[in-house]
């Protein structure tokens, strides 16, 4: 059989597991770029029986699964995937499996760009590096208030990292409890107050139908001029077009975002340009840990899949 990885941006899929369980049976081919125009991944992978994606890179919509008439086994990194259409592969006879998962790098990442923006670490690498030296001065986090818009898992975590850096925290999503800011030991608010009194907003939430541009200009305007919004979850929660405006007059001191709503961000994007960011190309959950979890995956999947025991399948709904 044929296995197609995809979107193996930094070349590391045959190196992050142990591909000779499998070797007999399949021949692999890895994609280091990424393709956007649906027909020409259809025409890419036309001949491939199983293939490998990483987590929402390329789309696996319905559309697409009818392009691909020798695909037997779709297998997505992670056990969630809003980005596969689940329900076309089985009507098309096409098994679909996931892998396990670390939950922790997306967490540490946040707390990353939250640092970076802060102290201005990315302005003064450059600085040094072309010669100079302290050029701008940074703000503490100690006795600040850290806005969380959702609470789960890696919500969670952040707010954790949050008080033990002396932060308050506050907390808002769509069905947050007051139960469950107590136990995690925020305080529950609402979303405008959310917007108001964060000094660092940053967002933990599930993309969705009612997610979707749930944070827009209006939102935006609501922050403090000092304040600075975090996105590691999806690009489309939040308005990009207002949080551009927002960023570019300044209304806003900044942000650091992970993700975005096209990916990989176009060259002639805004975001780009901007000079109160630190903009990282979705590397919340690329880290040697999560991959090694992936890769292993990938190999768990297709042995399973050849010996006729698939496992972490996901099924239709």
């Amino acid at each position: 059989m044929k296995v197609a990885i995809l979107d193996d941006y930094q070349g590391v899929a045959t190196a992050s597991a142990d591909w000779s369980r499998v070797d007999e049976d399949v021949q692999v081919t890895v994609f280091q770029d990424h393709l956007h125009d649906e027909d020409a991944v259809a025409r890419r992978l036309r001949d491939f029986d199983i293939v490998c994606m990483m987590r929402e890179r390329t789309p696996f919509t319905r559309s697409l699964i009818e392009k691909l008439p020798n695909l037997k086994l779709l297998i997505t990194s992670g056990m969630h995937n809003r980005g596969l259409d689940v329900n076309a592969a089985a009507e098309r006879g096409v098994t679909v499996c996931g892998t396990p998962s670390a939950g922790a790098p997306t967490a540490e990442l946040t707390w990353g760009l939250i640092i970076g923006m802060q102290r201005r670490i990315p302005q003064e690498d450059h600085n040094v590096c072309q010669g100079g030296w302290q050029r701008t001065v940074g703000v503490g986090l100690e006795g600040r208030t850290l806005g969380i818009a959702g609470l789960g898992k890696l919500g969670a975590r952040v707010a954790r990292v949050g008080q033990a850096f002396g932060m308050k925290v506050i907390a808002w999503s769509q069905n947050l409890t007051a139960e469950r800011c107590k136990e995690v030991g925020a305080e529950l608010v609402s979303k405008a107050d959310l917007m108001r009194r964060s000094d660092v907003l940053t967002i933990h939430l599930v993309l969705s139908d009612r997610s979707r541009g749930l944070f827009a200009a209006a939102d935006l305007a609501l922050m403090k001029p000092s304040a600075i919004l975090i996105n590691t979850s999806r690009g489309p929660i939040v308005d990009e077009e207002a949080l551009a405006d927002a960023l570019a007059h300044k209304t806003i001191a900044g942000a650091g975002l992970d993700v975005f709503s096209v990916e990989p961000l176009p060259s002639d994007h805004p975001f780009r340009r901007l000079e109160n960011t630190v903009i990282t190309p979705h590397l919340g959950y690329v880290e040697e840990v999560n991959y090694q979890h992936y890769f292993a995956g990938y190999v768990d999947a297709i042995r399973g899949f050849l010996d006729g025991t698939p496992v972490n399948e996901l099924k239709a709904h």
